[in-house]
């Protein structure tokens, strides 16, 4: 079916067809492996992750961490899930670094402290790279914990927002953009933020490009408007998976 354009100017659309506030297509479900505590799978546009949850449960340490539960992250990219079929290993630099940004972000959101000399695992696993990998994870990992059932604060969901000037043109007019895909990545500046609940409280920000200063409180907020609108989603999907839930239990 071809695209309607009756109502814009084709100028105004980028190559995927969506206006500058759109998000992509974001599909989530929650209990997708009966053997894990807790699963999920989420795609948003055609970036795909698979997360499962072990845990809590009784492990080596690999600190002190007082009475709390440690939180670990294990990521695993498929050599066939970019264009470019480079397999990364476990020492990728890359890899660790979102790792570490998403046990950060869950450990300050988990209760923990319920949890002492304990460890939870998450493991993700991304099948199809197209933008936004980081913030899928962080979304599909939220999925999961709510299904593993351990206690949080609130959703964490995360969004990028980029600008549609390189760092180098300096354009004082460059207009922000939500939710890249893999093209506009390579191409544009870009921030990756994620948010505590239906409000305002960034807990993750994540920039891995050169941009100016001026740009960068416009691109938080539309990010920060892109999480509302994620939040939105995901918990559509949990309200829907606790009323199949309670159905069958009830028939």
């Amino acid at each position: 079916m071809p695209l309607d354009t009756s109502t814009y100017s084709l100028a105004l659309l980028r190559l995927d067809g969506r206006r500058w506030n759109e998000l992509r297509r974001l599909h989530g479900q929650v209990s997708t492996q009966a053997a894990a505590d807790g699963s999920s799978y989420l795609e948003m546009g055609n970036t795909k992750v698979i997360c499962t949850v072990a845990g809590p449960a009784e492990g080596r340490r690999t600190g002190g961490g007082g009475g709390e539960a440690e939180v670990r992250v294990e990521i695993g990219i498929a050599g066939f899930s970019g264009t470019d079929r480079k397999k990364r290993g476990r020492g990728d630099k890359r890899i660790s670094e979102m790792q570490s940004t998403i046990a950060n972000a869950c450990s300050s959101n988990l209760f923990t402290h319920l949890y002492p000399h304990s460890t939870i695992s998450i493991t993700l696993h991304v099948l199809s790279q197209d933008g936004s990998v980081l913030a899928a994870c962080l979304n599909a990992a939220t999925l999961a914990l709510i299904d593993a059932g351990i206690p949080m604060s609130d959703y964490i969901v995360a969004c990028t927002a980029g600008s549609t000037s390189s760092y180098a043109s300096n354009d004082e007019n460059a207009d922000p953009l939500l939710d890249l895909n893999g093209l506009e990545e390579q191409e544009l500046p870009f921030l990756t933020v994620g948010t505590l609940g239906a409000g305002e409280r960034i807990s993750v920000l994540v920039m891995e490009s050169r941009m100016q200063l001026n740009r960068l409180e416009p691109l938080m907020a539309v990010a920060v408007d892109g999480c509302k609108q994620v939040r939105e989603i995901l918990d559509r999907v949990v309200r829907a998976h606790g009323k199949k839930m309670l159905s069958s239990v009830a028939t």
